[in-house]
This record gives C-alpha cells, structure tokens and sequence, in this order.
C-alpha cells in the first residue's frame, strides 16, 4: 500500500517537473520572440543602411596641389512622425506606433551616428487642435522618442497637423510649435545653409501671417545673394556673411506637381493614387508660390513631406525635390528615412528603411502557432486525429 502511495507520488512530481520545463520553455520562447520583433529586428534592419559616397572627386588644385577637403556633414531627415494626441489617440495604438519610432529613432542615432535630425513637418498628429495641456502631454512624449545626445542638433518644420491648415492657423499655434522647436528659419552648419520654410503660411492670399512669411523668406533670399557676391554690395555691409553655397529648402509641403504618377519605388504612393490630380495649397504648394521658392532662394535641393509616399522631381534647371515617407507605421507599411552626406558644393542621398509591420506581425503569428503546437502535442490532442487517421486506412487495407 505505501509503496503504491510513493509511486503514485513519484509519477505526480515527474508529471509536475516535465510541466514545469514546458512552461519554462514556453516562457523562454515567448521572451526571445519579443526580443526579436520589438528590439533585434531594428537593428538587424538598420544595420544594412550606409551612408552614401559623394561622387564629386575631390581633384588636384592648382599646379596640381591637393585640394582641401571640404567639410562633410551627416543629415538624417525624417517626415510626418504624426504622434497620436488625446482625442483620436488609444492608447494601445499609441503605445504601438511610438514604441516603433522610438526603436527605429533610437536604433538609427546609435549605428549611423548621424550630425543633424531634421523632420519635414506633421510631428503631432493633433497640434492643430490640442489643448495647453494635451500639447504639454505630447511634447513631452516626443522628446522621449526622439532624445538624443547633445552633439546631434534635431530641427522640426511646422506642418498642417501641427499648426492647421492655411485657414486654421493663428500666431498662437505658430509660436507655441517655435517655442519647442526654435523660429529660426535660416541654418548654416559646416558652410551649408539650409532654409526651413513654414509652407502652411505659403496660401498667397495676403493674409497677416502669409504677409510676414514671404517678408522673412524675401529677406532671406536677399540675405543669401550678399554672400554670393565676392565683393560686398553696398546694401550687404551692415550683415554678417553667410557661406556662399546655395541652400537645401526643407518644407512640409511639396512644390507644386499635377500627380505622382511619374514617382517610383516600393514606398511610392499606391497604383491607385498615383494618377489622382493633387489640389493646390492643399496637398502641394500653388504654381505661383513654388516658383517664387525657386527664384526667391535658388535652391540646390529639396526636401519636403506631407504625401506619406517617396517621390523624386525635377524642377527648373535640374533641382530635385525628394519627397519623404511617413516615419510611422501609423500611415506606411514600410516606414523610411533619408541618409544625406552634404558639403557645401555637394551632396548624396540614400534611403534606409525600418522594419516593415506586416513582417513583424506573421513573425508573432507563425510563432504563436509554433508554441501552440508545442503546447498541445504532449497532451495527445494534436497526435489524436493523426491515430484516428492511420486506422481507418488501415481498416480500408483489410476490406
């Protein structure tokens, strides 16, 4: 009787004990998949981008001297990041999509060790709207996600969403986005000049704020030819000399486009709106206001956002405009960024792309029907139906 109690008592732990290692495994599994999909996978990802060479051959000088190298500054630019606010917000949608830009931001800064982070507008999702304390909520949230070291200087354009459209916007909601991210329009680093236009403001209608943007962007544009001038007109001696080279335009906005059906890419915009006429000052910027931009600032480059899709354009005399994806898995699938190596007579573009969702979400599928699986093949349920199987063939083989 006692030796049946103890062999009753030893199957029961051995029954426990070959349980338990099956919940440690299951445990341990469901670890190393979250480790991947939420923390490896960006790294894996990211860790394929390069920054791009420069094709200009830094040649012999005069009387074949070396030529001196010309300062070279990494720019990582990103676009419509559109952090989620209170209203249209939940907060499992916002715990996703800001986990993903954190990562992937986070990520990024440690392998490419970028200079300068500049994002093309659309940083908030309900800036346009939000009240003083939702904003101090969301500004808060983003310096979170987009921290970064003091050395790397991260610079924002206002966009539709975060101040409102041309017929939304006041100079409270411009002055509380500047407070965050600085009103300066004009920022030369390494000889390069770059000019971050406030294009909501660009309506053309004469209106008060529209009034002092082009003023500013007048001012500018005459502040730039003084330094292209080698002698100092006379209308140039009261300023300080900016770097001769012609400036990148960073904008939320693109110039004026009829479409994106000459666009291509696996991040450009869908067969199905490729061929969709755009509508001025609404998804671009009017004919009139882009070419005053061109011959106002005579860009050398163009970077906008806004459309959530890649394209590259031609404008005037060979000026290109690179329209940035979407950042946010919240609006792309496959969520990208673009990598720029710029000198002030030079530069050189790449694309890095992040994770893409559906990716990330058949690897947690295909791994939950894996542990499930594993879970049921000890209890006999899976092997069952395979038993039933193989006996009514057998019983078929008799007859």
């Amino acid at each position: 009787m006692a030796s049946s109690r103890l062999g009753a008592r030893g199957q029961c732990l051995r029954l426990l004990k070959t349980r338990g290692f099956l919940l440690l495994k299951l445990l341990a599994a469901i670890l190393a998949v979250l480790l991947f999909c939420e923390f490896l996978i960006y790294y894996l990802v990211i860790f394929r981008c390069s920054w791009p060479e420069l094709k200009t051959p830094e040649g012999a000088g005069a009387l074949g001297a070396p030529k001196a190298p010309e300062h070279v500054l990494r720019a990582m630019f990103l676009a419509d990041t559109h952090l989620l606010g209170a209203v249209r917000g939940h907060w499992l949608d916002k715990l996703r999509r800001e986990w993903q830009m954190e990562r992937a931001f986070q990520t990024a800064l440690w392998l490419l060790q970028p200079e300068v982070v500049f994002i093309l507008g659309d940083v908030f999702d309900e800036g346009k709207w939000s009240s003083p304390e939702a904003w101090a909520d969301d500004v808060g949230r983003f310096w979170k996600v987009f921290r970064h070291p003091p050395h790397v200087q991260l610079r924002a354009v206002a966009g539709n969403h975060d101040i409102g459209f041309h017929y939304q916007m006041d100079t409270y909601r411009i002055k509380r986005f500047e407070k965050v991210f600085s009103s300066e329009r004009l920022f030369s680093w390494k000889g390069i000049n770059f000019v971050m236009v406030n294009s909501v403001a660009l309506e053309g209608d004469g209106c008060d704020i529209c009034s002092r943007a082009e003023a500013e962007l007048l001012e500018i544009s005459h502040w730039l030819n003084c330094s292209r001038e080698e002698h100092c007109p006379r209308g140039c001696r009261d300023r300080q000399r900016l770097p001769a080279s012609a400036p990148i335009l960073l904008q939320h906005f693109p110039l004026y486009r009829r479409n994106d059906a000459n666009c291509s890419g696996e991040d450009a915009a869908p067969p199905d709106e490729k061929y969709t006429l755009f509508k001025e000052r609404y998804d671009v910027l009017s004919q009139e206001v882009s070419q005053k931009l061109l011959w106002w600032l005579r860009p050398r480059l163009i970077l906008s956002g806004h459309t959530h899709s890649a394209c590259e354009v031609q404008h005037g005399a060979g000026i290109l405009e690179v329209s940035v994806p979407s950042f946010s898995w919240r609006n792309r699938n496959n969520p990208s960024f673009i990598m720029g190596r710029i000198t002030p007579m030079d530069y050189a573009l790449a694309k890095c792309y992040l994770p893409r969702e559906d990716m990330v979400l058949t690897t947690y599928c295909v791994a939950a029907g894996c542990l499930m699986l594993i879970t049921l093949i000890p209890t006999g349920l899976v092997s069952a139906p395979f038993h039933f199987g193989r006996r009514v063939l057998r019983k078929f083989k008799t007859m």
